[in-house]
């Protein structure tokens, strides 16, 4: 039995656990996960915590840094429209998009003008419609080829997520159109990063997936902590006993209720959230 039997942290990958911004902008190599942060969670584990990475990469793009990344529980894919368990290399829980969001997305595009956006589908193919330079900049960092739809009407059934590649400037004139449809409420829209716009199924998002994850491992809420640092994150930080933000974290992210900020994610600040719970514990 160790300290931290029956506790839980699910933290977000990028700009959280590794610095990867300087990756996905510049085109230099995306950083390992340091070592102090590998040993922190290492110890966490040995001591009977269950460590589990909430990120909005699809399995195929998890896949090329999870080697990095100490964890003995599933992980929660597609910004939360999926769970799954690489010990037993399987979804434990999906949530699919209405084929409708086809035509909400062309209505998108009819109003907005040509915009780039991905389209991830169930088999872990991922395809791209309007590839632009972010779409470039973003598969350097996953090292993912995306196949290049002309609409989104050609790609496969069934649908987890669609991702807008798009500056914060557009993401917003996004946002504020999709605000105005009668369809709103049937989606999960939020912003990622600088540059990525997510549209999930109604409910899937990090904070309903890592609910669900608590329940499937048997664990408690009050013994539930995450850690995030972007718009996508506040789900999963409002449903925490403990949410944590690395100082590089937006501001939105930084003023969530119950919140504890800490260094720069390059700063092992993964390190520093574990030393505050082994207080804690």
């Amino acid at each position: 039995m160790g300290k931290f039997n029956g506790v839980l942290i699910a933290s977000d990958y990028d700009n959280t656990i590794a610095y990867t911004e300087g990756a996905l902008r510049s085109g230099i190599p995306a950083p390992p996960v340091s070592q102090e942060n590998r040993e922190a969670i290492e110890y966490f584990m040995a001591e009977g915590g269950i460590f589990s990475v909430a990120t909005g990469r699809a399995l195929p793009s998890f896949d090329t840094v999870r080697h990095n990344v100490p964890m003995n529980g599933p992980t929660i894919l597609f910004n939360g429209a999926a769970i799954y368990d690489y010990t037993q290399s399987r979804y434990l829980h999906t949530a699919f998009l209405p084929e409708e969001i086809r035509n909400h997305v062309t209505q998108v595009q009819q109003a907005l003008g040509k915009l780039a956006f991905k389209v991830y589908h169930d088999n872990n193919s991922i395809f791209v419609v309007n590839p632009n330079s972010i779409t470039a900049g973003h598969q350097h960092l996953t090292h993912l080829p995306a196949v290049v739809l002309d609409s989104i009407y050609d790609a496969p059934s069934p649908i987890l997520k669609v991702v807008f590649e798009e500056p914060m400037d557009v993401q917003k004139e996004i946002l504020s159109f999709v605000e105005q449809q009668p369809w709103r409420s049937r989606y999960e829209v939020v912003s990622s990063s600088d540059v990525l716009l997510e549209v999930t199924v109604h409910g899937a998002n990090k904070g309903g997936m890592v609910e669900k994850l608590a329940q499937l491992l048997g664990i408690e809420r009050r013994h539930v902590y995450t850690m995030g640092d972007h718009a996508n994150d506040i789900p999963m930080l409002q449903f925490a006993q403990l949410g944590f933000a690395p100082q590089n974290a937006i501001d939105a992210v930084k003023q969530t209720k119950n919140v504890r900020i800490l260094s720069n994610c390059w700063e092992n600040a993964t390190a520093e959230m574990i030393s505050v719970l082994d207080r804690i514990y």
